[in-house]
């Protein structure tokens, strides 16, 4: 039997003791030793009609990374004992199954290193799909964990960045990782008119909204300039968006939605991720801000809803 986290009805997590799975053809079991918590958590957190309770147990959970504890036939070269990364469902337990083509290795020097593979390769994704090259001005809306990788990559290529956030911390974050002009989230036709000051009235070549709500989209379509490229980064799940079709129209601008879903691409994420890493290109300390036991999973939900002071993400520890 393994400890698991159900939950069971919005705002309540229950811990249980369930069957440790099996892995089938194609996957291993992996021994959990961390599992980050995504903000796409919040909306079944708080209740949604798309979500049934209780819950698979350990479901949530899809930024993990532990050590492969079995292996199933077909599995490829993957052995007991190595330390991964994965993309797996259910990793809010103690073990959790994976795809083999869904776990990437962790090299020997992030031994004991907390790697959160699958919300980094997000970020490498975004950038691929984003197409940003040096001189480029790019603003970036929302600065928390996918916001600040996405600041590091765009300044380490050359970019200029502009960095759009609420909190203080997090401008200041978005400073450290690279941004060179901070704007506070806080009114609309201020964000503009500063953008706007800084490019000249051209507006940003490219903008990445990292927040998924609706005026973080209607500040990216202003934000963008003429023939330039808007980009999706944030999780829009609570419902319809209503975007200006005129002004999209008006300025010719391309809009990516850049949430990857095949399984090669996700992968091919993680790898650049880890090696990232491993490089010294990425220091995860100033982001992963705050631990929890699997026991207090509902309270790094809450802390993700409400980041308390210096919050940047949580991670459930289990190892």
């Amino acid at each position: 039997m393994m400890r698991a986290a159900i939950l069971e009805a919005p705002g309540r997590m229950r811990m249980a003791a369930v069957p440790i799975p099996q892995p089938g053809p194609g996957q291993v079991r992996i021994r959990i030793e961390g599992c980050g918590v995504c903000a796409s958590n919040l909306e079944p957190w708080a209740g949604t009609p798309w979500t049934y309770y209780p819950g698979e147990p350990g479901g949530l959970g899809h930024e993990a990374w532990g050590v492969v504890d079995a292996v199933g036939d077909g599995a490829g070269d993957l052995v007991a004992g190595e330390r991964v990364a994965a993309l797996s469902h259910c990793a809010f337990a103690e073990f959790d199954l994976a795809d083999a083509d869904a776990v990437v290795r962790l090299p020997s020097s992030l031994a004991d290193r907390e790697v959160p593979a699958e919300p980094l390769a997000c970020a490498f994704n975004i950038f691929r799909r984003s197409d940003i090259v040096a001189g480029q001005t790019v603003a970036i809306i929302g600065i928390g964990f996918l916001g600040a990788v996405l600041t590091r990559l765009a300044s380490d290529a050359g970019a200029r960045v502009i960095a759009i956030s609420r909190r203080r911390t997090s401008l200041d974050l978005a400073a450290r990782f690279g941004a060179t002009d901070l704007i506070p989230m806080d009114d609309h036709q201020a964000i503009i008119a500063e953008a706007m000051r800084l490019t000249d009235g051209a507006g940003c070549p490219r903008v990445i909204e990292a927040v998924g709500h609706q005026w973080p989209l209607d500040l990216a379509t202003e934000l963008v300039g003429f023939g330039g490229r808007l980009i999706v980064a944030g999780y829009h799940q609570d419902g319809p968006r209503q975007v200006s079709m005129q002004t999209w129209n008006w300025k010719g601008i391309d809009v990516i939605n850049a949430h990857e879903r095949d399984r090669a691409v996700q992968r091919r994420g993680m790898e650049e991720a880890v090696a990232a890493l491993a490089a010294g290109r990425i220091d995860l300390d100033p982001l992963l801000t705050h631990h929890f036991p699997l026991d207090r999973l509902g309270e790094a939900l809450d802390a993700t809803r409400d980041k308390p002071g210096g919050f940047v993400k949580a991670v459930v520890r289990l190892a």
